[in-house]
């Protein structure tokens, strides 16, 4: 957990609180980065919270301080292996037992199911695991994490799988640069469905260590997904013999 993602965390603290059980994927560490080690306390003092850096750190060097001093309670873990002391294990590549459905009120993943093969199964996962009003948080690699995890996301599997084929709520979706003092700004990305074409991010993004971060939230009107499919596509296809439905075909019905 570096600083910036130790400032969005933060700044989240400001707008939402879960009231139930919250899960991490993957048991997290959390520590100073002494090159932006005034950044933590600004980033503190901008949303309002009287404490200093120093008082998220735990001696192990996980996170769990840190997120329950956020207000996002006491976070158990989610893990392959109990090597780092995860409570919960299971194998993300395959569909939680039932009795982990609904259960959650916030799952944060801060950087695991990149690593993870079956992305598809992973994120259908994590939303049979959210109760309805609950929030997914994640921060995967979008750009730079060479040779890092099998994968790197882009912004339109956010749109596509958690607002069109899940009806979920996107709070928000953006890229963030692991080093904050890089040049680029934070990028917020819209809908591409809006337009019908592909996002063009050409110098908005470095080229070194950029997240894709995005907050959604399952509602009572959500719902896993028929398909998933990528709107531009979607959009070219409208009007022609197809293998299948789009969103255009199922708005007509």
């Amino acid at each position: 957990m570096d600083y910036v993602l130790f400032d969005r965390l933060t700044e989240l603290s400001t707008r939402f609180q879960p009231g139930g059980r919250t899960l991490m994927l993957g048991r997290q560490t959390f520590s100073i980065q002494s090159q932006y080690r005034q950044l933590y306390d600004q980033s503190l003092e901008r949303c309002g919270i009287k404490a200093s850096r120093f008082d998220f750190l735990q001696k192990d060097g996980y996170a769990e301080t840190l997120m329950r001093k956020l207000g996002f309670g006491e976070m158990e873990v989610m893990d392959f292996s109990d090597y780092e002391g995860a409570q919960i294990l299971h194998d993300l590549n395959i569909k939680p037992p039932k009795a982990l459905e609904k259960q959650f009120d916030l799952i944060f993943d801060g950087g695991t199911i990149e690593h993870v093969f079956n992305t598809p199964v992973a994120l259908e996962g994590v939303y049979r695991m959210l109760k309805p009003g609950g929030r997914f948080i994640s921060a995967n690699g979008l750009n730079g994490w060479y040779g890092h995890g099998m994968y790197q996301f882009n912004p339109e599997l956010v749109w596509t799988f958690w607002k069109r084929a899940c009806n979920c709520n996107v709070i928000s979706c953006r890229a963030v640069p692991k080093d904050p003092l890089v040049g680029f700004d934070p990028v917020e990305f819209p809908d591409p469905a809006h337009t019908g074409v592909r996002l063009k991010l050409y110098n908005q993004i470095g080229p070194g260590r950029t997240y894709l971060y995005y907050e959604v939230e399952k509602t009572r009107q959500s719902h896993l997904p028929k398909y998933a499919l990528q709107s531009d596509y979607e959009t070219k296809w409208h009007g022609h013999d197809n293998a299948g439905a789009t969103r255009f075909e199922e708005a007509r019905s």
